[in-house]
């Protein structure tokens, strides 16, 4: 049994001062007292939030992250597109060995930056040659491995991804992320949900690449009549191309199309939908469905910006993920989020008044909330009585925060703290240190794999 006293523990009401939880050895609060005075307790002075959720990770990317910069200025400018090709190079070049070491280093940055879940949207199914593995699932478990390694949760999101773009057949820098039918996507599927047994903070989702990806018939059926129990998530709108092709090849576009042909839900987690009209962000609003943004990936991309205030304005619920990681820190993308809204808007109350113009407790509160639905997670509660205890502990002694009221504590945090300022992570009852030892044996096995790769 773990027993932490906290400084303060941030409920959604608001914080609450010296509070001990009290968690049994599987990581669930058993007991939560505020106003502690228990001596026996291990006492941290730190600022307890909710374990962040991310919601939307391409782990291999990160072996790529930063690289894409340099260009060869004779050609056209650089885009996605481009920057894709160069995706596809690594993709095409990872060995399932080589892919955990990645992911192993990925998830456990994740866990320092005060990340406790992730959803990894993955489509490495393949052998180099495109051929099945024995194991259909051997990817993902090496997601799963490194996700354990690195002491997070994972909802490891086997993709659906079947074309080369609107009525395209795939191409062979595609080979290793191809299911052909849907058939052959519910296989990956199941033997993806087998995989989620051996570690206890695994579990499974849906995972469609995108309306290019796969033929939008079979992703209406899949959203039908696959698995409802679980949540769905989908690449949407996030280039202007893809709405281009998308009105070339169905007239209408992806998210037009997607809201007369799927009964949307809150189990749905739609990603990056940059680029919306009027009626598609009311639409995706009043449908209940969830927006993943990757301020970071999004900026990195030049894919644009997603009009959050009209979505908000609807009551539209969004969650954050880091992509192609080239930022991990959950705070940058909070603030990037807001900043790029104030930039185009000239305003500064963008993030919604619901809760009495508190930005920072209204980033945390739809951050935490929508994040854990994309984990299949609807609790609401923070902290509570019977779930497991995950946080992000900031050091109480940083000057910012130690000087901040309870009720301008929140926006202290998400908009002046930065990594130095994380104390600790706290993963299913346990502390996870930044100088753990396995997180040396990570950073060793990463170095030698990229060593391996010789793409940096």
């Amino acid at each position: 049994m773990n027993r932490f006293l906290f400084k303060k523990l941030l409920q959604n009401q608001g914080w609450d001062d010296n509070v001990l939880v009290s968690c049994n050895e599987n990581g669930i609060i058993t007991s939560i007292e505020n106003n502690s005075i228990d001596s026996t307790a291990t006492k941290i002075n730190g600022f307890a939030l909710p374990g962040f959720q991310n919601a939307h990770s391409h782990a291999f990317q990160y072996a790529m992250a930063g690289l894409a910069e340099v260009h060869d200025v004779t050609h056209t400018s650089d885009d996605f597109w481009s920057w894709r090709k160069a995706m596809y190079d690594l993709a095409l070049s990872v060995s399932p060995e080589q892919m955990e070491a990645i992911a192993a280093m990925l998830y456990s940055e994740m866990v320092r930056h005060g990340y406790t879940n992730v959803a990894e949207f993955h489509y490495v199914h393949h052998d180099k040659n495109g051929n099945q593995y024995d194991n259909l699932a051997e990817m993902g478990s090496r997601m799963i491995a490194a996700a354990e390694k690195a002491g997070i949760n994972i909802t490891l999101t086997p993709i659906f991804y079947q074309k080369g773009g609107f009525g395209k057949d795939a191409t062979k820098d595609q080979k290793r992320f191809i299911s052909p039918s849907i058939d052959d996507y519910y296989k990956l599927l199941e033997a993806s949900k087998n995989a989620c047994q051996y570690f206890e903070g695994a579990n499974i989702a849906i995972g469609i690449h995108s309306m290019r990806g796969v033929d939008p018939v079979d992703i209406a059926e899949v959203a039908k009549n696959g698995p409802q129990d679980i949540p769905f998530h989908i690449h949407i709108s996030e280039q202007l191309k893809e709405i281009e092709d998308s009105l070339a090849y169905l007239g209408k576009r992806p998210v037009e199309w997607l809201l007369e042909n799927v009964e949307l839900s809150d189990r749905f987690h739609l990603v990056h939908a940059t680029h919306l009209t009027e009626q598609e962000t009311i639409g995706i609003a009043k449908s209940k469905a969830n927006v993943v943004l990757c301020p970071t990936t999004e900026g990195n991309l030049g894919d644009g910006l997603f009009p959050l205030s009209n979505y908000q304005k609807n009551g539209g619920k969004w969650s954050i993920g880091t992509d192609s990681h080239i930022g991990i820190n959950p705070l940058e993308e909070l603030r990037l989020l807001d900043y790029g809204q104030r930039l185009i808007s000239h305003k500064r109350n963008i993030f919604n008044s619901s809760t009495e113009g508190n930005s920072g407790d209204f980033a945390i509160n739809m951050a935490t909330i929508s994040g854990r639905k994309a984990m299949n997670n609807f609790e609401t509660q923070y902290f509570k009585v019977g779930e497991k205890m995950n946080a992000l502990i900031l050091d109480a002694d940083a000057p910012l925060l130690a000087t901040s009221s309870n009720e301008k504590l929140s926006s202290a945090i998400i908009y002046t703290a930065d990594a130095t300022n994380q104390l600790e992570t706290i993963v299913n009852g346990k502390t996870i240190s930044k100088q753990e030892s396995n997180r040396q044996e990570i950073i060793r096995d990463f170095k030698r794999v990229i060593g391996e790769l010789g793409n940096r």
